[in-house]
């Protein structure tokens, strides 16, 4: 494979907004490739399209959808029908967590995590990924999460669904092979955005956040490669980390990111 051609793309970008979503938009736009903003809050898209549009005279759409809404893969592919858009990328980023003892989370807020975290990505994966294996230069991108490499005390629905996006976007990789589209499944650690605002500042283990933009280019610079791999784990620190979790019994991994979160919580 050679590098991405992003002009003449039009990429949908879930959790669009703010954060890891609103970066993606910013430097996929800025190599020339027209966007498709998708998140519930229609200021923060508007804002951001006229930013981009502006900057990169590129076309930014802004479409304001609850990404919870049942298949919403369905929903957002007629809405783009109606706008006359035929989508060539995806980047699935929408997501957020709940943090405390499960035991005593909200059984409807679990649910919702679920939706948005899990069945939104399949759902939007299924509807689109027949049209982009055709075209054969497009890329689907699914955001998973460190949390996805062993469980998670206090986030036990959070890395769970995470550890389903890592597992789910390797295997789309290997079945899109020979096919010229590039699946991408990425993996950040704590990173600067509004995700700790919802889940709470606790939830980053008290490890270092990284910025959002270097987050992106980790991952524009994967789906560069000749060969693309399946995942790519976003800062040397979290590679590292992932490294060494490796080497540790399940047991092992459990204790010890239970420790962190006990930490992190009474600080």
């Amino acid at each position: 494979m050679s590098t991405v051609e992003y002009r003449g793309q039009n990429v949908l970008i879930t959790g669009a907004s703010s954060g890891i979503g609103a970066e993606f938009a910013r430097q996929i736009s800025a190599r020339g490739a027209n966007v498709v903003l998708v998140a519930r809050r229609q200021d923060r898209l508007e804002a951001l399209a006229a930013e981009l549009a502006q900057r990169h005279r590129v076309e930014a759409t802004p479409i304001a959808a609850d990404l919870t809404t049942p298949k919403i893969g369905s929903v957002l592919d007629r809405e783009l029908a109606r706008r006359g858009i035929e989508i060539t990328g995806i980047v699935n980023n929408a997501g957020f967590a709940t943090h405390g003892l499960f035991h005593e989370e909200d059984p409807e807020r679990l649910a919702a995590e679920i939706a948005l975290d899990v069945t939104s990505v399949v759902e939007i994966s299924r509807t689109f990924i027949e049209r982009l294996r055709r075209r054969g230069d497009g890329f689907l991108v699914n955001v998973a999460s460190m949390a996805a490499y062993q469980a998670n005390p206090t986030m036990a629905v959070y890395g769970a669904t995470k550890a389903f996006v890592l597992s789910f976007t390797e295997a789309l990789w290997y079945e899109s092979r020979g096919t010229g589209l590039r699946v991408l499944a990425l993996s950040p650690g704590a990173t600067e955005t509004e995700f700790f605002d919802v889940a709470g500042s606790g939830a980053d283990g008290g490890t270092r956040r990284m910025a959002a933009a270097d987050v992106v280019k980790t991952a524009l610079a994967a789906l560069d490669r000749r060969n693309p791999p399946p995942s790519v784990i976003a800062g040397r620190v979290n590679r590292t980390a992932a490294a060494l979790g490796r080497l540790l019994t399940r047991r092992q991994a459990t204790m010890m990111i239970g420790a962190m979160m006990n930490r992190s919580a009474a600080a």
